[in-house]
């Protein structure tokens, strides 16, 4: 299936992106941007950003869509890399931050202590940077969730992907309720924290499908959410069922915003999960708490 023109994005080139990726190099980080082949890798690199991945760069679960590789064995996590993020996030001067990780279920606590003391570390270095934290399920486990809230982000993401029907293929080890749960948690235990989730088009779902999850993340008490284009990976990868229009990503937005009253949906085929994050630096201004 050939890609449409408004998916069509050129390469990022050496000079956009040679300072942040030296930089990652010299302090030993992973981006998701590099590791996940985001589309957008050029656009953010040249403009100072980039969301940090720890405790990678592989990942304990298969999901086909991801093009993160895959290892289930049991790994000790680097003790130096909160330091060395606090440090990057120093040597950026970034006003807003994201930290991402791998799924780690080999660890008892999904990585929560990772997460904890790379917050802390950032809060440290950086005390005026916001901090948004997209994490994965913990398998459920909400002391865990407790450790990463405890340590006060500003904006907790957790992206629920994809519609309930397409779990079995798409998320095999993931748990749609879970998700639910997870996020609609956060705003009940921890109300000044800024939710937000994220789903993919083209896997297959319906347009209706689409806006019965934006139901759900609403009813669940999500403020931000991101929708952007499923991009095949590799012929090893689930393949694209459909290319969504402009218009139709705008629709959605429409409906977000203006219907069911999320404070910020971003929805354009070429949106990810951390795309112009910090934009979420201007929401926090316009709706404090």
């Amino acid at each position: 299936m050939l890609k449409p023109d408004w998916l069509r994005v050129k390469a990022p080139q050496q000079e956009r992106i040679g300072n942040v990726a030296d930089l990652l190099v010299d302090l030993k980080l992973n981006t998701v941007c590099q590791e996940a082949s985001c589309p957008n890798i050029g656009e953010c690199f040249a403009g100072g950003t980039a969301t940090f991945l720890i405790m990678g760069p592989a990942c304990t679960r298969k999901c086909p869509y991801c093009d993160i590789s895959f290892d289930n064995s049991k790994r000790l996590l680097d003790p130096s890399e909160p330091d060395r993020l606090g440090e990057a996030v120093y040597r950026m001067g970034l006003t807003h931050v994201v930290i991402t990780s791998v799924n780690r279920d080999d660890l008892e606590d999904g990585g929560a202590s990772q997460f904890l003391k790379c917050i802390k570390a950032v809060q440290s270095k950086s005390p005026f940077t916001s901090i948004e934290v997209l994490i994965p399920d913990l398998c459920g486990n909400w002391d865990a969730l407790k450790v990463i809230l405890d340590a006060a982000p500003n904006v907790l993401n957790h992206n629920i992907e994809t519609v309930p029907r397409l779990y079995p293929r798409v998320r095999p080890q993931g748990k749609y309720e879970r998700s639910l749960e997870l996020l609609k948690r956060v705003r009940e235990g921890w109300p000044r924290v800024y939710t937000k989730s994220g789903l993919m088009a083209g896997l297959g779902e319906t347009d209706e499908e689409i806006l019965s999850v934006l139901s759900d993340l609403h009813a669940n008490k999500v403020d931000i959410v991101t929708i952007g284009q499923y991009l095949s990976p590799g012929p090893k990868h689930l393949p694209v069922n459909r290319f969504v229009s402009p218009s139709q990503f705008d629709n959605y937005r429409v409906q977000g915003e203006n219907k069911l009253g999320f404070l910020q949906v971003i929805s354009s085929p070429l949106t990810r999960s951390s795309y112009h994050a910090g934009e979420v630096k201007k929401l926090m201004m316009s709706h404090p708490r």
